[in-house]
């Protein structure tokens, strides 16, 4: 399978890119996970979160960056949102 490339450094193994949109929707960040294969395709989890919202999607083919969307580091996505990447991830609760 092919290796896909974090966007930034510092986003924990897992992890190829997260966004912001600056409130534009009520899914204001999106996190896209490394891809896992299915039927010989690659699939793309993206988990799309803002206020109390949290959201699972996947994907065909990988997720770009929307217009009026910015590339944001691990350090720039609100602490709940880190949390809930880390659940996802399957880190400890405590990590």
């Amino acid at each position: 399978m092919k290796t896909y490339k974090k966007i930034r450094r510092g986003y924990p193994d897992g992890v190829i890119g997260i966004y912001d949109n600056g409130g534009k929707t009520i899914d204001r960040y999106s996190v896209v996970f490394a891809p896992w294969m299915h039927e010989g395709r690659p699939v793309f989890n993206v988990l799309n979160m803002g206020g109390d919202v949290c959201m699972h999607g996947e994907y065909l083919r990988r997720p770009t960056r929307l217009r009026g969307e910015r590339v944001i580091d691990w350090s720039e996505l609100p602490f709940w949102c880190r949390q809930a990447v880390k659940r996802d991830l399957g880190w400890p609760d405590d990590a």
